[in-house]
């Protein structure tokens, strides 16, 4: 006689640990987009008269973060306004 195969069922997330494992993907995902927002506006800081020509890959990064809501709007003008008065 052939035996049977009995199949293991996946428990049901609670609702606390889906909303844990959501809120690390977010975390995850906030932190590297405010990395990159650091990074880009470290490299327009340290650019001295060439930083005119970093300034539109700064601008995307603050408009993105801004834009997926990591940052808010006012924060992103403000961020932008500051690095163009550095780049002057």
């Amino acid at each position: 006689m052939a035996e049977k195969k009995t199949v293991k069922k996946k428990r049901k997330m609670s609702s606390a640990e889906k909303q844990a494992k959501q809120t690390l993907a977010r975390r995850r995902r906030n932190q590297s987009a405010l990395s990159r927002i650091r990074g880009t506006t470290k490299s327009v800081q340290g650019a001295g008269p060439g930083a005119k020509g970093l300034l539109p890959q700064a601008y995307s990064e603050i408009d993105r973060a801004a834009k997926r809501g990591v940052i808010h709007k006012r924060t992103a003008a403000r961020r932008k306004a500051r690095l163009a008065r550095l780049a002057k």
